[in-house]
Formats: structure tokens, sequence, C-alpha cells
């Protein structure tokens, strides 16, 4: 047979490993598709979530937790009942998620307290801080207060911890500051209850409010006047003479 018609038989019928395996590379972008899917998938899953909460919030703070029904929240949050029913098993399990992320809301001013901090000025960023939740997100604040009055039936065990052991750490820091001489001699649960009783009010009575001032919070002149009245009432109060 001719040289160059052995070598072409030859080519024609190579199987080495090396041809084996030899593979086209794949391409990474399938992959990347993937992960945005699942991070669009997880935002659509939050903002159900959130939307769902927040036609709770509505709801729950103006017809209690026996005056609302699933069927309303999914309504206001235009989601179907199943759907609504796949994010939380019942509606007490919906209404102890809502309290659950209210008062992590509510209480996050108090959490930044610190024995560094000059206590005026931490204090009056508190008082403002929480007068913002006031004006911002009322319906939480009558939530919270609806629920105490009817005895925290459903809130009792996150009262017993997180509350509980927040307070006692921030009671501490005050503690702290009257004994650097820092703050006048003062209980620190007197001050955070007066503190939590003053801000909310403007929530919790923000109707009557409005009928004896002629103002809500909403008015950015009257929302300042409140912050420097309630910060003036307060701190004149615990500052060392």
């Amino acid at each position: 047979m001719p040289k160059t018609k052995v070598l072409a038989a030859a080519s024609s019928t190579d199987k080495s490993p090396a041809r084996k395996r030899a593979k086209p590379v794949k391409s990474a972008k399938p992959a990347v598709r993937s992960a945005s899917a699942v991070s669009r998938r997880l935002r659509q899953i939050e903002d159900k979530r959130s939307a769902i909460l927040g036609a709770a919030l509505g709801l729950f703070s103006r017809f209690g937790l026996h005056g609302t029904s699933i069927d309303q929240v999914a309504a206001r949050a235009d989601v179907s009942k199943s759907n609504l029913l796949y994010y939380f098993a019942n509606k007490e399990e919906l209404y102890v998620n809502v309290l659950r992320d209210l008062l992590s809301v509510w209480l996050e001013p108090l959490r930044g307290f610190s024995a560094e901090q000059d206590p005026g000025e931490a204090i009056g960023d508190y008082i403002r801080r929480k007068l913002v939740i006031s004006r911002d997100r009322p319906d939480a604040s009558r939530l919270f207060c609806l629920e105490m009055i009817q005895g925290a039936p459903l809130l009792r065990d996150e009262l017993d911890r997180e509350l509980r052991t927040l307070v006692e750490r921030k009671s501490e820091v005050i503690r702290a500051w009257v004994e650097a001489g820092k703050l006048a001699p003062v209980d620190p649960h007197h001050l955070i209850f007066a503190l939590w009783a003053i801000t909310q009010h403007y929530a919790d009575f923000g109707v009557q409010v409005h009928a004896l001032s002629g103002h809500t919070l909403d008015d950015a002149a009257f929302f300042e006047q409140t912050v420097e009245n309630v910060q003036r009432i307060v701190l004149q109060g615990i500052t060392v003479r």
C-alpha cells in the first residue's frame, strides 16, 4: 500500500486516549442565569411576604385579631387565600409575625444606647427616632398598645425574653451614666417607661393630638416642635444640676 494511503487510514482510525478525552468547553452562562433566577425568586417571595404583613398590620391595628379574617388580609394584600396560607399557616401565626416585626422596629432605637455616649445626645436622639416611628408607623404602635391592653396573650414569650433582656442591658447603661455623674439619679425602668409613653402618645392618641392642636406629626414644623419640646421636658428633668 502506498505510504500516503497508510497514513490516511491511520489518521481516520485514530482512537487515542487524548482524542477520547477532548470535549467541548461548556459555557458558565446557564449557571449565572440560574443564580439570577434564584435571587429574583427570593426577592419575589420576600416582597409577597412583606405585602401580606403590611396588609395584616393595617387590619389588625384597626379591628384586632378576632375582628380580622384571613380573607380580608388576602384581599388587601392582593393575593389568594391559598397563597397567603403558603407563607403563614393560620391567622394566629400571621398575627404573631406582625407583632414580632413591629417589636423589632420599635426596639431598634434603644439598642444603640452605650455607656460611652453622652447621655443627653443619646436620649435626645432616641426621642427623635421614636417620634419618627410614631409618625411613620402609627398603626404599629397602636397594635402593640392593643396587644398590651389585652394582656399580651400571644406576645408574652417575646416580652419575657427579648424585651426583658434588652431593657436590663440598657438599664445598666443608664445606671453607669448616673454613677459617672452624667445624669441625675433616676430609676432606669421609670425613665424608659416615660420615654415610651411620651413618644408613643403621638401615635396611639394621634386623633386627640390633632383635635387639640390642629396638627399631626406629618406636619414638618409641628414634628420638629414636638421633638424639641419632648427633648427639653425629658432632658431638663434628668440633667445634673
